[in-house]
């Protein structure tokens, strides 16, 4: 695990979005937290932009939050857009 993303602010980002700490396999928790991990890689890649394997990570991230919006966006549209309006992602 990185050093921007501690257990502390892991389990305060499942607990805000996911229901609980604990509850770490919700989708929204997971949505919230790669939504997280994009915006530390997408400030590093800023600074540092020949970091190719970062830049591997970052898109990698994309498409499993892109993923898992479109299952969010199949299975419960009311969740999908309160999780945009939440994280300010634009669809």
């Amino acid at each position: 695990m990185s050093a921007y993303l501690t257990k502390e602010k892991r389990a305060e980002i499942f607990s805000q979005f996911g229901g609980s700490a604990a509850n770490t396999g919700s989708t929204e928790g997971q949505i919230a937290l790669f939504t997280f991990r994009i915006q530390a890689l997408s400030e590093h890649l800023r600074t540092n932009r020949k970091d190719f394997s970062c830049k591997r990570t970052l898109l990698n991230l994309v498409g499993k939050r892109k993923k898992l919006l479109n299952y969010l966006h199949r299975s419960d549209l009311a969740k999908y857009k309160i999780i945009l309006d939440q994280l300010g992602l634009r669809k």
